[in-house]
């Protein structure tokens, strides 16, 4: 069960249409239905590949002009998950890259194909809590690899139209690392 689907909507009324019909679809474990910042919602769902495409396909049908993102990762890397959840602990930043997005959905996407380009350890992924719909991804790891993997997470979310910016800090002071815990 490494593939996870997500539905972000403009629509809290429509976020629990959504969660129905994305549960009612095909058998997937329901990972996270809340609402999020600036009146969103957002579904996260996870189970095999052509479960939870048959989900986000149904629960983007009932979303209609509600849904501003959705996607469907196969293969999702293992640190996504953990770094969501807050589950990673890092003692010290050799660099620290961020990625900002407009949306949850994006920006998900974003640190999956960071991870996934260059050896980096993903800090934390903030997804529009107390941040007015944004969310952000932070990363650390040896200079090269922090800027490839910023520059692949970037793409990915730019493609969308959803990139707010991207920075990599090459030597942050450690106080910095006080901020993402």
């Amino acid at each position: 069960m490494n593939c996870i689907g997500l539905i972000e909507l403009s629509s809290i009324a429509a976020g629990f249409q959504v969660c129905d019909a994305m549960l009612k679809a095909a058998s997937t474990e329901l990972v996270v239905s809340r609402s999020i910042c600036s009146g969103k919602y957002m579904v996260m769902i996870r189970g095999d590949v052509a479960a939870v495409q048959a989900s986000v396909d149904a629960g983007s049908n009932a979303g209609e002009f509600s849904v501003i993102d959705s996607f469907v990762i196969p293969n999702l890397d293992e640190q996504v998950m953990r770094a969501i959840g807050g589950n990673t602990k890092v003692e010290t930043l050799e660099s620290l890259g961020i990625i900002e997005s407009f949306s949850v959905a994006a920006l998900i996407e974003g640190a999956d194909a960071a991870v996934k380009a260059a050896a980096v350890e993903l800090i934390e992924i903030r997804l529009a809590m107390a941040l007015g719909g944004k969310a952000f991804a932070t990363m650390t790891g040896d200079v090269a690899s922090v800027q490839a993997a910023v520059e692949a997470g970037a793409r990915v979310v730019g493609q969308k139209g959803m990139l707010v910016n991207k920075v990599v800090i090459p030597s942050p002071r450690p106080e910095l690392l006080n901020e993402m815990i």
